[in-house]
């Protein structure tokens, strides 16, 4: 196995019914939303583990507070460590967390949306190896939302996670901006989605039946975890 040099960490929600994917609950109902993001969580997480065996890299999960960790260590790879970062803001808990990843030795430090759970290997591969090439830049996973998937570092840049509109169309458009203002050369990957609502839960059923919403280039992970609640829920034929 390569040297873990990079870290993968996946921005972590620990699943509590009547907390979790609330805008899927109307749907599923608390419980089901609940089992929804937890496998969510496995299927990103085994494939955070596959991508880091091959090209070296150590899988993280990114949460709060101290005991979303207790909560979260049976649905992750034993492998995965934590970082537990605490604020209202998210952006001020992007860049805490890719400061803490990066102060722990690593070359680079990819943050990763815990809402995708097809999210290609391939992605991720390119853009570790895309932050391992010479020169400073910002990698980026476009959602078709306007937002990212992922993003990904070699330095801290508190700049590139300020004065975002999170949550909003506007955030990858917002976030190249504030690369380039920061001297960041950008790279994107290619895009994927996330599911956090009903519109993306029916492009989630649609790549499972074999009708992958338009802007894909890839083919999505297996996320056998996510495909077992859904046929639970009786929403995917079995």
């Amino acid at each position: 196995m390569p040297e873990a040099t990079a870290a993968i960490a996946i921005i972590c929600k620990a699943p509590i019914p009547g907390r979790s994917k609330t805008r899927l609950i109307p749907r599923l109902g608390a419980e089901r939303a609940a089992d929804l993001s937890r496998a969510f969580l496995a299927d990103l997480a085994a494939t955070v583990e596959r991508v880091g065996a091959r090209v070296g890299a150590r899988g993280y999960a990114v949460c709060s507070p101290a005991e979303a960790a207790e909560a979260l260590a049976p649905i992750l790879p034993a492998s995965f460590g934590f970082a537990i970062h605490t604020d209202p803001v998210l952006g001020r808990v992007l860049d805490a967390a890719a400061a803490d990843l990066l102060g722990r030795g690593h070359e680079s430090a990819i943050l990763v949306n815990g809402d995708s759970p097809t999210l290609p290997e391939a992605t991720l591969e390119v853009a570790v190896e895309a932050l391992r090439r010479p020169g400073d830049r910002a990698v980026f996973g476009p959602a078709l939302d306007g937002g990212y998937t992922l993003v990904g570092l070699k330095r801290r840049e508190p700049r590139l996670f300020a004065d975002i509109s999170w949550s909003t169309p506007a955030v990858m458009a917002q976030s190249r901006a504030a690369a380039a203002a920061a001297g960041l050369a950008v790279e994107e990957v290619a895009p994927w989605y996330d599911v956090d609502d009903a519109e993306s839960l029916g492009w989630l059923l649609g790549e499972f039946a074999g009708r992958p919403p338009a802007g894909l280039a890839a083919r999505g992970a297996p996320a056998p975890a996510t495909r077992a609640v859904l046929r639970a829920a009786g929403i995917l034929p079995a």
